[in-house]
């Protein structure tokens, strides 16, 4: 027994030097396994157990405080880079949402300031087309000065026509041709130009100027010919004189356009009257002295010679207007016969004409036109015959055009400027509306004048039904709307003046 525990008898110094490789068996120990059995295998037994012992001792001495503190770092290593991960993510999406943010924000200015560009021109638009129509009303209501000066002297002329002309008339109707030519050297220089200037100078080739032509050349030209007279006749007191009513021409004295127009038609009969029935020009118009001689002339004859210069007239004005400005009246420049068929186009005989093919209108209407001189001239020896056939034909003559100017003042002009009122009223509502809408929850301030205009015409259906209504139904202006230097309120407030700042 003693000899199996020597070895455990060994100092600890011996541990450290089998640390590195297993300790040597004794001899002692072999000898002992050889003799003893028992003593062998217990002692075998005993030293695996110490095998294992000292290789857990050995491991276990190999660890250094760095590996302990290694060991204790893995799991929170694992937990940083986890961490790291997770920042590095977090700061991606972070930096995405700011430029998506900056995008966005961009974006939102980009668009609020398109908008608010947009709206800031319409509203300029709405004050300035609101200011210029309130001015524009204000100026037509309250200044005298409504008309310019070139209706003012269209006026005067008028008016002073239709005294000097019948004063003459009545007074010296010897002088009744001089006055009319004098007139005709005013008016139509005039008509030239202005007619020129709007692009209707196809209408100085209608048949009333070539009847005054053929007027003139009667009296002052040819005084010795007997069927100029008839033609210029015939010709003044039918298809010229009946224009009144085909025309509409109306006695408009602020307009020139107008008066010149009926003095085109009306004049040539009135200058016949004075020297067929009061021998104006007794002595110097010998073509009519041959005729009262002869005993006057038949229908037929009349007829006859009036239809001479009228198949001349219509043969030129077909080629030189119908068929050599052909392309420039397809292209809308207007002459009598586009305008009798935009006129006349609900009517049944205007209708008989469109109904017929393109190239046959302007025959057919050639031959209509015609036909309506011949019956125009139908009562015209009545007029030469008869002093007061003739007086009576040329009032009725004037009456219908003052009628027509009457139609002219009170169902054109006044309808007009009730018009420009209610236009006037609907834009100041729609710029009323367009500025809430664009300015939400903004209260918008009413103008005077919008009260006014809606105080006294609700709806434009209301004036247009109501056929009393007239410019004598509306009431005196504000006192704010006629003040100097008229300033109007709009855009949530903002002032404006007539000149739009």
């Amino acid at each position: 027994m003693s000899t199996t525990q020597e070895p455990s008898s060994n100092n600890d110094g011996a541990i450290d030097s089998a640390s590195s490789s297993p300790p040597p068996s004794s001899p002692v120990s072999e000898r002992g396994s050889s003799t003893s059995p028992t003593i062998s295998r217990s002692g075998s037994f005993v030293g695996s157990i110490k095998d294992e012992d000292w290789e857990g001792v050995a491991q276990v001495d190999r660890l250094t405080l760095f590996d302990l503190l290694d060991n204790l770092a893995l799991p929170s290593l694992a937990l940083n880079q986890r961490i790291e991960k997770w920042n590095r993510t977090l700061q991606t999406q972070s930096e995405t949402f700011k430029k998506q943010g900056k995008y966005v924000k961009e974006t939102y200015d980009k668009q609020k300031e398109r908008v608010l560009k947009k709206r800031d021109v319409e509203l300029d638009k709405l004050r300035a087309r609101y200011g210029k129509n309130v001015d524009q009303l204000m100026k037509r209501w309250q200044d005298q000065k409504v008309v310019t000066l070139r209706e003012k002297i269209a006026f005067v002329v008028g008016v002073s026509n239709i005294f000097i002309s019948a004063y003459f008339l009545g007074g010296y109707p010897h002088l009744m041709h001089w006055w009319y030519t004098l007139q005709m050297a005013y008016f139509m220089p005039i008509r030239l130009y202005t007619y020129h200037k709007r692009g209707y100078h196809y209408f100085l080739a209608d048949l009333c100027y070539f009847v005054n032509v053929l007027l003139l050349c009667s009296i002052w030209v040819f005084p010795n010919s007997r069927r100029l007279f008839i033609s210029a006749y015939c010709l003044s007191y039918g298809n010229n004189a009946w224009a009144i009513a085909m025309w509409r021409n109306s006695l408009v004295f602020h307009s020139l356009d107008k008066i010149t127009s009926l003095f085109i038609h009306l004049m040539p009969p009135v200058v016949l009257h004075s020297i067929v029935h009061q021998d104006a020009m007794q002595g110097k118009m010998y073509a009519l002295e041959r005729i009262r001689a002869e005993g006057g002339f038949s229908l037929f004859e009349m007829i006859g010679w009036a239809s001479v210069p009228y198949l001349f007239w219509q043969a030129c004005y077909h080629f030189f207007i119908t068929v050599r400005r052909a392309d420039k009246i397809a292209a809308g420049r207007p002459t009598s016969f586009t305008w009798l068929r935009k006129s006349y186009s609900k009517t049944m005989l205007g209708k008989a004409v469109l109904s017929l093919p393109e190239s046959l209108q302007e025959p057919a209407f050639m031959g209509i036109q015609y036909a309506y001189a011949v019956l125009t001239m139908l009562p015209v020896p009545l007029w030469y015959n008869s002093r007061t056939l003739s007086a009576c034909f040329i009032s009725a003559l004037g009456l219908w055009s003052v009628y027509n100017g009457a139609t002219y003042y009170i169902d054109v002009f006044g309808k007009r400027f009730e018009k420009e009122l209610v236009a006037l009223k609907r834009d100041i509502e729609k710029s009323q509306r367009n500025l809430q809408s664009s300015t939400p929850g903004l209260e918008q301030p009413v103008s005077p004048e919008y009260k006014y205009l809606t105080s006294n015409a609700s709806t434009q259906d209301e004036v247009q039904d109501s056929k009393e209504a007239g410019i004598s139904t509306l009431e005196p202006l504000p006192p704010s709307a006629t003040e100097p230097g008229l300033r109007h309120r709009v855009n949530g407030g903002a002032i404006i003046d007539s000149s739009g700042k």
